[in-house]
């Protein structure tokens, strides 16, 4: 597989034995201004490698970044004049090692990277934000010494590449919950992590992220005892419901409740009523939403936790919040932006197991070409996951649309059949047909 990559690369006549390795990419310019460009790769150094990649989900904060462009955070200021490849949940293989590295990785080995290297030379630093060369949104990137160097890529063994993908965005809400902290009366320490066989409430919990924490609420190894799932649309409610049910809930020691908030007069003082008016230790919020907020604020109980999970996009997001109840009822606030290279480890060895399945996730595939209008739209576009694959060539499609599609192209005939079988989800066997399938890009 690697001789036949590298028969793929082009020798530059000016620069004699030296291949450079041809890739397509979606280059971030500027404010709503992503390309999809074909370009060389710079020959790898003794400290980088070269590496093919199959997959990358697109999120949100990509969806961000696009919108901001210099100005966000991580993105670089100079980047009309050195563009940068976006996406940052992504998953391939290698194809050659440095020197530096010949030891610990090699041609062929599959990896995912943790984006988030932190870097102390640049905090801001990640792939798919910041380099030139790095990103998911590529057919082949040079993977800097940095992310070695800080430990932040890593094998994968999964049976497919999408979990590798897919294991970023479980990370954050690994992430989430090791965030999370606790007091005991008399002491100022504090124990980090949900509190165990605790009461906790998901709200705007049933969406790609929401489900990702369902997933792992019930089968991690500290878990709580009350899980309370809201929303406003009964569509994602159901599927939740039907991926997760209160049966297999209960058998992990959970009481789980769906609830569409949709309508209630006092959502606050209906969620309390699933606590005996107690409250709840933790609090998620998976919307950026203020009314969110301050209904995750209402329903904390003694030393509660409210974590706001999703990211804004405008700088000056603010919400009301009960400073009496902090100083008498000891509540909190905690956040996270991604989850450490720890969580995503842990991500990927619950994978592994079996014990998660990041498949509930995914409501969508697509091909490279997919890349800029999705990630512009993302916000409009229903469902949950949009998983991109690289190599390919394919519009942004659903999989509630495989069946129809089935009628005219065998390709998605297949799909169709294997989604069925599977509770509507995709799998590594409609991975398979896909990659087998396919028009390449």
């Amino acid at each position: 597989m690697v001789e036949g990559f590298r028969s793929r690369c082009i020798q530059l006549g000016a620069r004699k034995g030296i291949f450079v390795m041809k890739t397509k990419a979606v280059r971030l310019y500027g404010q709503q201004d992503l390309r999809l460009e074909a370009f060389d790769l710079p020959t790898i150094r003794h400290d980088e490698i070269l590496a093919r990649v199959v997959t990358d989900s697109v999120c949100m904060s990509s969806y961000k970044a696009a919108i901001q462009g210099p100005n966000h955070k991580r993105v670089p200021g100079n980047i009309a004049q050195h563009p940068v490849i976006i996406g940052h949940e992504f998953c391939g293989e290698l194809l050659e090692v440095g020197k530096k590295w010949a030891g610990q990785f090699k041609p062929g080995d599959r990896f995912s990277i943790q984006p988030a290297i932190n870097d102390p030379a640049n905090v801001h630093a990640a792939p798919g934000y910041s380099f030139p060369y790095i990103g998911g949104a590529a057919t082949h990137v040079v993977i800097p010494a940095t992310v070695m160097e800080h430990g932040c890529l890593l094998p994968f063994s999964g049976a497919a590449f999408y979990h590798g993908s897919l294991a970023e965005p479980m990370s954050c809400v690994v992430g989430g919950f090791h965030v999370n902290y606790h007091t005991k009366p008399g002491s100022y320490a504090h124990e980090m992590g949900i509190k165990p066989g605790g009461k906790m409430a998901l709200l705007a919990g049933a969406g790609p992220m929401g489900l990702g924490a369902i997933d792992y609420a019930l089968h991690a190894d500290r878990r709580p005892s009350l899980l309370v799932v809201t929303d406003i649309d009964d569509a994602r409610l159901a599927r939740a419901a039907s991926l997760f049910t209160v049966e297999q809930a209960a058998r992990q020691g959970v009481t789980l409740h769906y609830v569409n908030t949709m309508g209630v007069d006092d959502v606050p003082a209906y969620l309390r009523t699933f606590t005996g008016d107690t409250g709840y230790d933790d609090a998620y919020v998976y919307a950026p939403v203020a009314a969110l907020v301050e209904q995750a604020d209402a329903i904390l109980g003694f030393d509660g936790c409210l974590n706001f999970f999703a990211g804004p996009t405008d700088p000056a997001f603010s919400a009301r919040y009960n400073f009496y109840n902090v100083h008498y009822m000891a509540t909190h606030v905690a956040g996270n932006s991604g989850g450490n290279t720890n969580d995503m480890i842990a991500s990927l060895e619950m994978m592994a197991a079996g014990r998660i399945d990041p498949s509930v996730m995914v409501t969508h595939i697509g091909g490279l070409d997919a890349v800029i209008d999705t990630t512009l739209r993302l916000p409009k576009i229903p469902g949950g996951k949009k998983l991109i694959y690289n190599q390919i060539s394919l519009p942004l499609t659903a999989i509630e649309d495989f069946a129809e599609l089935g009628k005219a192209d065998p390709m998605f005939a297949a799909l169709a059949r294997l989604t069925r079988e599977n509770k509507g989800l995709w799998s590594p066997a409609c991975e398979r047909v896909l990659l087998e399938q396919a028009k390449t890009i």
